[in-house]
Parts: C-alpha cells; sequence; structure tokens
C-alpha cells in the first residue's frame, strides 16, 4: 500500500518519483489539497498555462468515459515536452479508469487527482493505494509544527519577526484551510511591513477581522450564556458547511478581548468606554451581549476558558472527524460556565 505520512509527503513533493507518476491528494484541507496540486503540475510541464501540456478533467467527464484517462496519459504532445493531466475528483466514480492506468506503461505524464475527503474504503482512494504506480497522500489541517513553519516561511519573505504574544493568538486562528491561513498571513504581512515585526494588535486587526462568516450570534450567546442560542445558531453553521474551528478560532479571539477588557474593567475602566473604544471595534448589535460577558466573567475565569478553547482547538486538530462535536461542547461548556458568573 502506498500512502505516505509525515516526512515521506514533504520528501515526494520536493522530488516526486517518476515510477509512481499517478498522485492522489485527499482530505478535508480543500486549500491544502489545492496548493500541493499547483506545486505539482508547476514542476511537471513548462507552461502549467498551456493546454497542449496541461489537461484538465473531472470526474463526471471521467466516470462517463474511463478509457479517456488512458488515452489523455499516453497522448503524445504535439510539440513534444511533457505532459501532465489535473483531474478534479467529484461524486462520480472513475476507479476503474485509475486501474486500468495503472498498468499502462505511462511516460512523461502526471496524473494528479484532487479529492476531498475519502474513507479508507473508498474505490479512488483503494485504487491509488494499491496500485505500484500511484501514491495517495492525506491532506489534513496544520497542527502547530506546521503552523509555526508557515507563519515563519510567510513572514521571511517580508522581513518580518512576529512577537510571541501575537504568535500564540495568530496559531488559534490559522489552520483550517491552507490556503486561506496563507492569505491571512500575506495579509498581516503587507499591514506590518516595514515595521520590523508583526505585534498582537496587528494580528488582531487584520487576520480577527478576516472571516466573513457569522459566527458571532454563535459566540456572544457562549459567552452570555444562552445554551439555546449556542445549539441553533451552531447547527445552523454546520449545515452552511462552516468548518467547526473556525467557529472556536472566532470564539478564541473573543476571550482574549474578554480577558483584555475585564483587566481593565478591574483597573477602573468603565465598560462602556470598553464597548465604544474597544479593540478591535464591536459592532453595535453585539454591545449588549459582550456586556453580558463582562459582567459574567472576571480575568481569572477567562485564563480558564482560553486554556479550554486552545484545548479544544488541539483535539480538533487530532480528531478531524469529531471537530463539529468537540467544538459544540466546548461552545456548551462556556455557556454553562457563564451563568455562576464572577
Amino acid at each position: 500500500m502506498v500512502a505516505l505520512r509525515g516526512k515521506d509527503v514533504d520528501a515526494f513533493l520536493a522530488r516526486p518519483d517518476p515510477g509512481r507518476p499517478i498522485i492522489l491528494l485527499y482530505g478535508p484541507d480543500a486549500g491544502l489539497v489545492r496548493e500541493r496540486a499547483d506545486a505539482l503540475m508547476a514542476s511537471a510541464v513548462d507552461d502549467p498555462n498551456d493546454p497542449f501540456s496541461l489537461v484538465r478533467l473531472d470526474s463526471d467527464e471521467l466516470s462517463a468515459e474511463p478509457s479517456r484517462l488512458v488515452d489523455e496519459a499516453m497522448t503524445v504532445p504535439l510539440f513534444g515536452g511533457r505532459r501532465a493531466i489535473r483531474v478534479r475528483a467529484g461524486s462520480r466514480n472513475f476507479a476503474s479508469g485509475v486501474d486500468t492506468l495503472a498498468d499502462s506503461p505511462v511516460r512523461d505524464c502526471r496524473i494528479v487527482i484532487e479529492a476531498g475527503e475519502l474513507r479508507p474504503e473508498s474505490p479512488l482512494r483503494k485504487a491509488c493505494e494499491r496500485a505500484k504506480t500511484a501514491v495517495a497522500i492525506g491532506c489534513y489541517p496544520d497542527g502547530e509544527r506546521d503552523l509555526a513553519k508557515l507563519i515563519d516561511e510567510e513572514l521571511r519573505v517580508s522581513n518580518l519577526r512576529i512577537a510571541p504574544d501575537a504568535r500564540g493568538v495568530l496559531m488559534s486562528l490559522l489552520g483550517g484551510d491552507r490556503q486561506a491561513s496563507r492569505n491571512e498571513l500575506r495579509k498581516l504581512a503587507l499591514y506590518a511591513h516595514g515595521a520590523g515585526e508583526a505585534t498582537l494588535d496587528d494580528v488582531m486587526a487584520v487576520v480577527a477581522d478576516a472571516s466573513e462568516l457569522k459566527l458571532d450570534p454563535i459566540v456572544d450567546a457562549a459567552f452570555a450564556g444562552n445554551s439555546a442560542v449556542v445549539e441553533s445558531e451552531f447547527a445552523k453553521a454546520m449545515v452552511a458547511g462552516t468548518y467547526p474551528g473556525v467557529i472556536i478560532s472566532a470564539a478564541q479571539r473573543q476571550a482574549a478581548w474578554l480577558h483584555k477588557s475585564a483587566l481593565a474593567v478591574a483597573e477602573g475602566t468603565p465598560v462602556s468606554t470598553l464597548l465604544e473604544s474597544g479593540f478591535p471595534r464591536l459592532h453595535f448589535s453585539r454591545k449588549g451581549a459582550v456586556e453580558i460577558a463582562l459582567r459574567n466573567f472576571g480575568a481569572p475565569r477567562l485564563v480558564g476558558i482560553i486554556d479550554q478553547l486552545a484545548t479544544a482547538a488541539l483535539e480538533m486538530r487530532k480528531q478531524t472527524a469529531l471537530a463539529a462535536v468537540i467544538a459544540q461542547r466546548t461552545l456548551l461548556a462556556i455557556a454553562a460556565n457563564a451563568k455562576r458568573r464572577g
């Protein structure tokens, strides 16, 4: 069975084995799937924009005519050179075409198949894992080590360092989708350009406001102690296809802001001042719920909430299949905690 993991994946992507021209990329991190597919295409042909060198297919086409995959792979480019095929897998099965291709003498052609989450018994995954000329690579949300490497890699390009507290918060906001993470880091690098170091304020100003998803009702309800709203809004988010890690990231941002605000209140700053001039600036529709949250939680208990959310984020990366369960359980626990006050 040829299913690469860990360091073997990096080694293969850096120098693909010509004896394994069929490469299946699958998993829940669609951004990582695309990023790896782009890299494999770039190293497979001289010009990825040349339609004679790079052919794009999808599962609907191939399920209707599985032999087309073999025909395309065996075609010699009109003007010579290398050739590549990029396949977007969907719900239609074309595993028989992969089986036939795996037994064919493919030369100077790389076939990259992009797919979403595939179970071990999936025909496509099984076909690629059992073929001697194919390899299957899972693409999962980045762990802490991968995120740290990604942050350093992107900020180094702009000659930026990152403050320790900013790194900690940033790590909690990224990871659900590699491409989205890169986009957020590039936005941060542009925002902090010339400063030499990205700060926590930079992260909160740029990354914290990046998502257009309607997550505020879920998070605000949790900290306000409204379990019923947490359940109903969380269910809506799942139906809409929201990745649970994004919701936990939003809760982490809110917990950090509430902790900072609670410390200010303890030092004598009026809550009304924080709501009007807080950072990041609150939308007027949220002020009531946030004011309740500040009454519910003092700074010491918010430290515990921050740790609880960090643990949940880590567990979700380890157990992606249970991400929604872990996220909802954590938010409901926060809502129950909020009712105790103090």
